[in-house]
């Protein structure tokens, strides 16, 4: 069924050339707009509660190219609008769009203030009305449906750093506060390991880990009894398996004496046939879990569910030192009706009963803007070995993200690869936190050479890459080259071989060449300057040194695949300032 075969509903200017209609339980329903600062226009719907509310959206198409959403994966294109559907909660995405243009400037961009309501989404081109459309459909809840629009953006960054603002200025609680730890790199076990995990192994690893720069350690699915099967029938009991791990409690604290916090996981919300818990709690998971094969999902909207996972989380925070969880399957609540509620219950009281400082992991697709009170470890979800899907993610994370810090998915490579090869996992996910998950005790030494070198890279432009305005381009084009800049610096990453346009405004200048391509062509479009350019290779040796000058047009730069080209402007004030470690 298309938009235009539903029932008419007269339409009004929102924002733009965008217009609104609303219907409470089908028919015409009043509405209210406000204007909001920084040109934001609110649009409030009251209704009785429980009513089902439609707002529909409608933009003429322009230019239109691409509809980002928060679970758009790969479906970043533009639909038919009988084929756009995606549906939110608190864990499962968020309702928040924007439609863009060729030149990245947005049409339409907006988000629900209110992470509870479950709202179904329809979108897509209205083949009759040739226009871009946008349904969406909550339920009314006691505090008028608010919905906030962006005015016309020069991209989809830039409106969604504009919805942002406001939402953290309007969240229902506070983002979870982040400490400083969660923005250090992390070596995780997953895929390093698997389930084959033991205590000395990781004892062993988190030392070398520690010495590369990484700041925490989470210890993935194997630590628990059972934890040598595949598929979750007997998740439930989460105690430790002590052939593994004899003292957890001792091993943790050795791995903390590194310097490292420590992380363990946990999907509390499943429940396995094979576990000792199942007698005991198989009334309250009715429904097999969509995305843990062999487990059934507790139903969070029971009283008794939440005090369990509650009680579970804290105890193995308590029990071991532990600084914090790793929390898996949270998406799987929306198998039960309503759940967005109790979901926000449930976590609201973990956050309550966790320990000041605590790190709470939380991954895609639960990572949008309601999930800030409840984690500030935000990471992609899983994309071994995948350096593109890694890079897409991550900036999707960070485009939404109110608190927190956005980590990548871990990363893993061949350890047979070039180091060329192997460094591009990381440089895909430069503007995020990176997980590192390879086995550092059998790594080969040209990969500690390059690994170590990009950390320390990492740590140097990480002022820029996550705390600057970043700017990734069109989220069809999957970020092929994403800048940030703040202060007198300006970082560029570029994943494909595109001419990048440089600001000499900026002192220093940093670009990495994401490609397999031996060079960078970059763009001045207005002024000059003399610089110092520096470059290295994905080993961290220094190519060569050079005192160059730029004036506008095109200049083509020598820098390997993997590499980096460091440029100084010269000013005898700074001399010798910003060079990178080697």
């Amino acid at each position: 069924m298309t938009t235009a075969e539903r029932p008419a509903a007269p339409t009004r200017h929102l924002i733009d050339d965008v217009t609104v209609a609303v219907l409470a339980a089908g028919t015409p329903a009043p509405y209210t707009t406000r204007e909001l600062p920084g040109g934001l226009v609110a649009l409030d719907v009251s209704a009785p509660e429980g009513t089902p509310l439609e707002i529909r959206l409608a933009s003429p198409l322009r230019d239109a190219v691409g509809f980002w959403h928060p679970a758009c994966g790969w479906e970043r294109s533009l639909l038919p609008d009988w084929a756009g559907r995606m549906r939110t909660s608190l864990v499962n995405g968020a309702a928040v769009g924007c439609l863009y243009q060729t030149s990245g400037a947005t049409l339409l961009a907006f988000a629900a203030e209110d992470p509870l309501a479950e709202t179904e989404v329809v979108f897509g081109v209205s083949e009759q009305s040739r226009t871009f459309v946008v349904h969406l459909h909550p339920v009314a809840r006691a505090a008028p449906y608010t919905l906030v629009l962006a005015p016309r953006s020069a991209s989809v960054a830039a409106a969604l750093r504009r919805l942002r603002a406001h939402l953290r200025g309007h969240a229902p609680i506070t983002p979870l506060p982040t400490p400083e730890t969660a923005w250090a790199p992390v070596y995780s076990t997953w895929y390093a390991f698997g389930q084959n995990v033991t205590a000395a192994e990781v004892e062993e690893e988190a030392e070398l880990a520690a010495g590369l720069g990484c700041g925490v350690l989470i210890l993935d699915d194997g630590w628990q009894e059972y934890g040598t099967k595949r598929g979750y029938a007997w998740a439930g009991d989460w105690t430790v398996d002590t052939a593994k791990f004899p003292d957890l409690a001792g091993h943790v604290a050795r791995v903390r004496a590194t310097g490292m916090s420590y992380l363990a996981w946990i999907a509390p919300l499943l429940l396995g046939p094979e576990s000792r818990a199942y007698p005991r709690l198989a009334h309250l998971a009715p429904v097999a879990s969509p995305t843990g094969p062999g487990a059934y999902v507790l139903d969070p909207r029971v009283p008794e569910v939440r005090e369990h996972v509650v009680a579970t989380c804290v105890r193995l925070i308590r029990d071991y030192g532990l600084d914090g969880l790793k929390i898996d399957f949270l998406d799987d609540a929306g198998v039960y009706s309503g759940a967005g509620a109790a979901m926000a219950d449930l976590l609201g009281a973990l956050r309550a009963a966790l320990p000041a400082g605590s790190m709470i992991e939380l991954r895609q697709p639960y990572l949008g803007h309601g999930m800030a009170a409840y984690g500030n470890l935000l990471r992609a979800t899983d994309c071994p070995a995948d350096a593109t899907a890694n890079r897409v993610r991550t900036i999707d994370a960070g485009l939404l993200a109110l608190g927190g810090a956005v980590h990548s998915d871990m990363l893993m490579w061949d350890p047979e690869a070039t180091p060329a090869w192997a460094a591009r996992q990381l440089l895909s996910v430069l503007q995020a936190v990176p997980q590192i998950s390879n086995r550092l005790t059998e790594m080969r030494a040209d990969h500690r050479e390059w690994l170590a070198f990009w950390l320390r890279q990492w740590e140097r432009l990480r002022p820029v890459l996550l705390d600057g305005d970043v700017e990734p381009g069109r989220p069809d084009e999957l970020y092929p080259v994403i800048s940030a800049r703040t202060g007198d610096r300006e970082v560029i990453v570029l994943h494909a071989d595109r001419v990048a346009a440089v600001d000499l405004s900026h002192r220093e200048i940093d670009l990495v060449n994401v490609t397999a391509a031996d060079r960078i062509v970059i763009e001045v479009s207005q002024g000059a300057a003399d610089v110092q350019e520096t470059v290295y290779d994905a080993r961290g040796r220094l190519v060569g040194t050079r005192s160059r000058s730029l004036r506008p047009g095109v200049t083509v730069l020598t820098v390997p695949p993997s590499g980096l080209v460091s440029l100084r402007i010269a000013d005898p004030r700074r001399a010798g300032s910003g060079a990178p470690s080697s």
